[in-house]
């Protein structure tokens, strides 16, 4: 598996694991009663668009889910 295989967007990663996407914006950003969930290393924002690893989304959601 390639690097790139292991970074994706908030969105694809929430399609991959079946959540919504706001689930995993909030993740990435926190919100108001809840800091960040993913660590510096797992996830950051480029050009507006949050981009999460594969590893961050494993810790927190388990495996990514066999469709």
């Amino acid at each position: 598996m390639s690097a790139l295989e292991d970074i994706m967007t908030a969105k694809e990663a929430a399609e991959r694991w079946g959540l919504a996407p706001i689930t995993v914006r909030q993740a990435c950003t926190g919100y108001k009663k809840a800091p960040p969930r993913f660590i510096n290393t797992e996830a950051r924002k480029s050009a507006g668009t949050w981009l999460v690893t594969r590893a961050g989304m494993e810790r927190l959601y388990g495996p990514e889910p066999k469709h």
